[in-house]
């Protein structure tokens, strides 16, 4: 039986933190889930998800529908495009079986890679790795979360480059129903001994085709410009959490033209996070006067979130006098600062 090969590789960058990346583990089981009751599709489907930050791990290894179980998504820090590409072309070498002699070799593979920022490494060297190996014997579907992806760049990799405006839970329903469908188009078009290769048609705004000749190529930088995330220790529970910032486009507050970045929210992560982080990056720093809004606690409630120590990390404080820092152990009594202060962001 020729399979037919598809691959998520998904963005789980620090910047996908809270309503993105529940969304997308939330879509990833429904299409499974609704591909499990198409009969051409359970025939012919073969699944694996790759994920990427600053490291790159496979998250459900290459499989048939049948034996799938919805995983679960965690975030890193970094966009390290560049290890997500190394590591899908190793796979795919691996899982795709090739045109021989005695047998005919798998379909065509569909990649859907979800991104929703700019990479945080140098890309051109996997870039052309994947155009010399993989561009003409694969297809790929690059889809920018957001408005803030570098378009030009994932246009190089693919002609299939979308703009997904993720709005709202019904839109991201409606986004990963068009997934679904265009895969069970591939399905049915090899069932019927077709290769062609095409998407289901778009059915609202929120998702959109990109005309690749209108773009102009983006700046490449080691840290995302969109976002500002900061890691954090919960002073109670040791517990790791993210204080996550967005960019608020058009809005300047200084002559030096730096932008205001406004509170997304505080977000528990577990030790995958440094798993998939590059912690060799040495962090760029944001000031405070650029941050608007602070965060409880979101592991033990704490009314302030954004207490620094001497040690330069980040911990929440409570009511006590003396508080301790959860990173270096100092003991501290904390005041409020009037002016802006320095600190060190995460990769993005």
């Amino acid at each position: 039986m020729r399979r037919l090969p598809i691959y998520f590789l998904i963005d789980v960058s620090e910047s996908m933190i809270g309503e993105p990346i529940e969304q997308v583990e939330e879509g990833i089981s429904t299409i499974i889930q609704t591909l499990k009751s198409d009969p051409n599709a359970m025939e012919t489907v073969w699944v694996s998800i790759i994920v990427f930050a600053g490291k790159t791990q496979t998250l459900l290894e290459y499989q048939e529908l049948i034996s799938f179980y919805p995983p679960k998504f965690f975030v890193g820090s970094g966009t390290s495009l560049s290890s997500g590409l190394e590591h899908l072309m190793k796979a795919m070498d691996k899982d795709v079986r090739k045109t021989t002699a005695e047998q005919k070799g798998d379909w065509k593979p569909i990649v859907f890679l979800f991104t929703d920022g700019t990479p945080t490494d140098d890309t051109a060297h996997a870039i052309g790795k994947w155009k010399k190996t993989w561009s003409n014997s694969a297809n790929m579907v690059a889809v920018s979360i957001g408005e803030e992806s570098n378009l030009s760049l994932l246009g190089e990799m693919t002609d299939n480059v979308l703009n997904f405006k993720n709005t709202d839970k019904e839109a991201y329903s409606e986004f990963f129903k068009w997934v679904t469908n265009s895969i069970k188009i591939s399905s049915i078009a090899i069932d019927k001994n077709n290769s062609d290769f095409d998407l289901a048609p778009t059915t609202n705004d929120a998702l959109s085709k990109i005309d690749l000749s209108k773009l102009t190529a983006d700046i490449n930088t080691n840290s995302d410009e969109n976002h500002v995330v900061l890691v954090a220790k919960c002073q109670k529970t040791k517990q790791t959490y993210l204080i996550k910032y967005k960019r608020a486009f058009g809005m300047i507050i200084n002559k030096q033209n730096d932008c205001q970045y406004h509170l997304v929210g505080a977000y528990k992560v577990n030790d995958s996070y440094f798993e998939l982080s590059d912690m060799s990056y040495i962090g760029a720093q944001v000031n405070t006067s650029r941050l608007m809004g602070a965060p409880t606690c979101p592991c033990c409630g704490n009314q302030h979130s954004f207490a620094v120590c001497s040690c330069s990390k980040l911990h929440c404080i409570g009511v006590e006098g003396l508080n301790t820092c959860p990173w270096c152990g100092v003991e501290g009594q904390y005041g409020s600062s009037a002016g802006g202060m320095n600190i060190e962001k995460a990769q993005g």
